[in-house]
């Protein structure tokens, strides 16, 4: 068997060519004196024509064969073929592999639900749409060796089985063999490995990681992903995204032929929560929150009146179709993000109707509908409660009415970056937790506050923002010993906790660490971005479920006993 090309390769000019094609038996039709075998090879599909005279072995669907023939130019062009215009007239048909009948289609739409997908994932993976991801996906990486190469940064491996350090999410822990009770982790990100290379010297790393996160999953995360890692010395953050702002204009260009206009706009991250309601909002299209504190706090209800934020947004022309069942669903929807309740005003014919009217005085229903730009046939939803959970609350709702109202125009792109974050959250017991990580520095301006306020401290970080998805994070470090202690005792660690966790990390400070500053992409999630799919498991090849699971594997599964003696590890039932 000598594969001339693959079936894609070949157009009109091949006309009279003798070819072998090989691959799978797509469909296969029976004319009498005619058959036509559709056959996909990893390109795309290339119809077969065998005539009578010529002998054909039995064939059914996904049957793996070579076919030797001329190349012809069809009488009747098929357009939704890229190689439409021709055909093969076969000579010689050789089967390679029989198959039986697959669980599910081997076309773009299939019906299979996803747990069969994944169960035959090997032939899910025949896909068309699925092996043009894998080949975008491939396409960005290969973008960032060559950008990041020609950029002078080293691409460095950090090691997988490392000391458990807390991160955010679980850990995902492995037994030593050889010391009994101890554990590696493997890494949730190269974090600290990355900043141990500028104290090394190494100046510029980047290097395609892998991850392993312990967390409860959803449609964009996975237990195990693929980080572009990078970090870099004696850069500021201007000079930081500049770089990057390069690495993406040239990956957009390159698998989709997109032009990203840069530099990036920069939007503070607490505009972003005003008005998007959300820390990485999509700005496609222009639904805004705004608040309505000083209007709805002087009305009779008391949700309103004690509230420390009241904010809202207008859905323009839904009022005729918001029912009490629609109401009852934003409501609920409202509760998931530890909103109390929503409140839902209808504008018709000049009047705002909805429960809560009643407790609104005239002159704040015309204020209300004011502030909003309401016109008839819109609704007002509005939410009170601490400030993040109105923003979430509301911001999710604006996006599902984009969804719901056609708002965004397919295959557009719209990237920035969000800054200027808060360095800690704030728990319900009054302590606090890195917004980011420990290792963020706060930028000059705020680093005062570590002494006296730890809440009025912003971070030197940015997020790379597209479509409403976070592609990618960093910041720039911690280098000052002195500084990152400080960030740790207000994070609750002890000098114990910092020495067992941090040692070896805080005892390279002593020994001259320059300015330094990283960030990741998601590899994941900047493919499902560019291949225009909102599932992540759509640019992976074998993907966990929901539940963390491999259905074609069955991974995870009990282990051999005497695998748990050897680690020492008894199973408790």
């Amino acid at each position: 068997m000598e594969r001339t090309c693959y079936n894609t390769e070949l157009s009109l000019k091949d006309e009279g060519r003798e070819v072998t094609l090989v691959g799978w038996v797509s469909k296969k039709r029976n004319l009498g004196a005619l058959q036509f075998i559709d056959l996909r090879d990893r390109s795309g599909i290339i119809q077969v024509t065998v005539q009578e005279g010529v002998e054909v072995p039995d064939l059914r669907s996904e049957y793996v064969i070579s076919v030797k023939g001329t190349v012809h130019k069809k009488d009747i062009p098929n357009k939704n073929l890229k190689t439409g215009e021709i055909e093969v007239l076969a000579k010689s048909i050789e089967v390679f592999s029989k198959a039986k009948t697959t669980p599910l289609i081997i076309a773009d739409k299939t019906d299979a639900l996803e747990d069969v997908r994944l169960k035959y994932r090997y032939l899910d993976l025949r896909r068309p749409c699925l092996q043009e991801n894998l080949r975008k996906r491939a396409k960005i990486v290969r973008c960032a060796h060559d950008y990041f190469d020609e950029n002078g940064f080293v691409e460095v491996e950090t090691p997988c089985l490392i000391l458990s350090t807390p991160e955010g999410a679980r850990d995902y822990i492995v037994p030593s063999r050889i010391y009994h009770g101890n554990f590696y982790a493997l890494p949730q990100s190269p974090q600290l490995f990355k900043q141990l290379l500028m104290i090394g010297g190494m100046e510029r790393y980047y290097q395609i990681a892998r991850c392993f996160r312990d967390e409860d999953l959803r449609q964009d995360r996975q237990p195990e992903f693929t980080q572009i890692d990078l970090e870099m010395s004696f850069l500021d953050q201007d000079q930081i995204l500049t770089i990057m702002e390069g690495f993406l204009k040239k990956t957009f260009k390159e698998t989709i032929g997109v032009d990203i206009k840069t530099p990036l706009r920069r939007l503070d991250w607490q505009i972003a929560m005003d008005k998007y309601g959300s820390d990485k909002p999509d700005t496609r299209f222009d639904l805004f929150l705004y608040d309505v504190k000083d209007i709805l706090s002087k009305s009779e209800f008391g949700a309103f009146k004690s509230a420390p934020h009241i904010r809202a947004i207008t859905i323009p022309g839904v009022a005729s179709e918001t029912s009490r069942k629609v109401i009852d669903s934003l409501t609920s929807e409202a509760k998931k993000f530890g909103l109390g309740g929503l409140g839902v005003f209808k504008l018709e014919n000049g009047v705002l109707e909805g429960s809560l009217v009643k407790f609104l005085n005239e002159d704040l229903q015309k204020e209300l509908i004011k502030a909003g730009n309401a016109k008839d046939g819109d609704i007002i939803l509005v939410a009170s409660g601490n400030h993040d959970n109105v923003c979430f609350g509301l911001g999710a709702l604006r996006n599902q009415y984009a969804r719901k109202l056609g708002l965004v125009k397919p295959n557009t792109y719209d990237l920035l970056w969000v800054v200027n974050f808060p360095l800690f959250e704030k728990k319900d017991d009054g302590s606090y937790a890195a917004l980011h990580h420990p290792f963020t520095r706060p930028t000059p301006e705020t680093a005062h506050y570590l002494d006296s306020d730890p809440s009025k401290c912003l971070s030197a970080a940015y997020d790379i923002v597209i479509n409403g998805y976070e592609a990618g994070g960093g910041s720039l470090r911690i280098y000052d010993e002195d500084m990152q202690k400080k960030v740790f005792n207000i994070l609750g660690f002890s000098d114990e906790d910092i020495e067992r966790k941090f040692g070896y990390f805080v005892k390279a400070f002593d020994y001259g660490t320059p300015p330094h500053g990283g960030i990741a992409f998601g590899l994941e999630r900047l493919s499902m971005i560019i291949c225009g799919t909102d599932n992540i498991r759509d640019v992976i090849a074998f993907p966990k479920n929901l539940k963390a699971a491999c259905p074609m594997s069955q991974a995870p599964q009990p282990v051999d006993p005497d695998q748990l003696n050897d680690l020492g590890i008894q199973i408790k039932e």
